[in-house]
């Protein structure tokens, strides 16, 4: 037993000799130098690409250049203050913004921190602003519309949950109102809206927020704002942090939309980055990964199989161009990753065309899987007339004789035309849509003057309201006009009509 307790007190002497408190090291670097947002830093030698770094005065900044004595790190916020010789710390920690439900009605920066002076934000967790997009597996079909309340689109180009469709036109020419009214639209749905703004005015970016909130939008939209007086860090990081936010829900298994406002302002402040970064300019001095830039951020766009949540994150990227040139560099990158684009006009803005879209130009590869049966119904060949009367319309201007069907098919179109227009942030719901779309398809008001058009589907659908809601509720419920409903429905028009005296 004596021998034993020797053992025991030898071992413990021992261990007690030997104990050596362990020292966590950090992995810290020297600033090189610092200058119009970009730091190079020697040291640092276990860095991540993206991972993030703590500058003094608690700025931090993400790794983007790993060189072999050096790394190149954009800085996210003020750098006036950082100077060479300063010590700079990695976290371990990939770059990343806050994510959750109380986000929801928020405004916040490229980095989730609340700029709306509403306090605080209690996040559920912190998702990586950059992640690899889901595989082929474990994607399902498109087969679930978003309803935009924009006639012009629904019918036409329609958009499905987990599609990415870009939005492309000219300045001024109504992009980001054609996304404000599909955000408004999702009021009382189940779509949660993530609007971000890269590069925009702060003025421009609050009128778009006051829009939302007098429409009470922002109970379901989130807006993420990398100013026009921001670094070029911020503005590059935005997008992907509201996909960010966006793939938190997508997890979740519910259903969001995100609006990039712009890529072509995002492309320049990548450009900026890496010009600075000294990286090899390419076309317009543009980087070489511009395209994968954009592809690793509207990849993340899916709709999910049931067996991973059967969530959705759809994608609404906008893309300014300059005299409706597309194909300069940018606009051709984007359309090649998109599931196809809605192209606005200025022409046609300038005429009174209002949204401007562009039918011929405009294309949707697969919102027709994702469109109630009941707009196919109403609207599977307006499409196509549209387009004929575009081309007659542009003949007709070289002749003057033209014959009966030639110019009945004229007179269509422009009524076509007429019920296409709709005044700015007021969306439709499905009902209204193909009321007025089917009096106009099925010639109920081919006897009126263009101009008295609007006055007409304006009135029709308040009588529905009021004389046959039955029949707008139907319409809403099932999705589709069944023989019933469409009876119902012709009689109702009729029976307007002959009130209206109306032939």
């Amino acid at each position: 037993m004596a021998f034993k307790l020797d053992d025991i007190a030898a071992q413990l002497r021992q261990q007690i000799e030997n104990f050596e408190v362990p020292v966590k090291e950090t992995d810290v670097g020297t600033v090189l130098s610092v200058g119009d947002g970009i730091a190079r830093i020697s040291g640092l030698t276990n860095a991540m690409a993206t991972e993030l770094l703590e500058f003094p005065g608690g700025v931090f900044g993400i790794v983007l250049n790993l060189e072999i004595d050096q790394v190149g790190a954009v800085i996210m916020g003020d750098y006036e203050h950082i100077k060479e010789g300063d010590t700079v710390k990695s976290t371990g920690r990939i770059a990343s913004v806050p994510v959750g439900n109380a986000l929801i009605g928020r405004v916040v920066n490229a980095i989730g921190e609340p700029i709306d002076g509403k306090g605080p934000i209690q996040n559920d967790g912190y998702y990586p602003v950059e992640k690899i997009a889901p595989g082929v597996i474990d994607r399902a079909n498109v087969n679930t519309p978003v309803q935009t309340g924009i006639k012009a689109i629904d019918a036409m180009i329609p958009i499905g949950r987990g599609q990415r469709e870009l939005i492309i036109g000219d300045r001024q020419t109504g992009k980001t109102a054609l996304a404000v009214d599909t955000i408004i639209n999702q009021k009382g749905k189940d779509l949660i809206c993530i609007y971000v703004a890269i590069g925009q005015r702060q003025g421009q970016v609050a009128q778009v927020v006051g829009i939302l909130q007098e429409h009470g939008a922002m109970a379901h939209t989130i807006v993420v704002v990398a100013g026009a007086s921001e670094p070029a860090p911020l503005q590059y990081i935005a997008p992907y942090a509201g996909c960010a936010i966006g793939e938190y829900f997508m997890d979740q298994g519910k259903d969001a939309l995100v609006v990039y406002d712009d890529l072509s302002k995002h492309a320049w402040a990548y450009r900026q980055i890496s010009l600075l970064l000294r990286r090899p300019p390419g076309r317009e001095a543009y980087p070489g990964d511009l395209f994968y830039l954009h592809s690793r951020l509207l990849e993340r766009a899916a709709r999910m199989s049931p067996e991973k949540g059967n969530g959705s994150l759809t994608a609404l990227p906008i893309i300014e161009t300059l005299a409706g040139d597309v194909s300069a560099y940018v606009p051709t990158n984007v359309i090649s990753i998109t599931d196809g684009q809605i192209y606005l006009e200025s022409d046609l803005f300038y005429a009174g065309q209002r949204p401007a879209v562009n039918v011929g130009l405009s294309v949707s590869r697969v919102g027709g899987d994702a469109q109630t049966k009941a707009m196919k119904q109403v609207a599977g060949q307006l499409r196509l007339e549209l387009a004929q009367y575009r081309a007659l319309a542009a003949f007709a201007q070289f002749g003057s004789d033209l014959d009966k069907t030639t110019r009945e098919q004229l007179e269509r179109g422009l009524r076509l035309t007429e019920v296409l227009k709709q005044p700015q942030y007021q969306p439709m719901n499905l009902a209204d849509e193909i009321v007025s779309i089917y009096a106009m398809t099925h010639g109920y008001a081919r006897t009126l003057s263009v101009d008295k058009i609007q006055a007409y589907v304006a009135n029709l659908l308040q009588f529905m309201k009021s004389t046959h809601p039955e029949i707008c509720q139907e319409i809403s419920d099932q999705k589709i006009l069944t023989d019933e409903l469409n009876t119902s429905l012709k009689s109702a028009m009729l029976e307007y009509n002959q009130s209206q005296g109306i032939k």
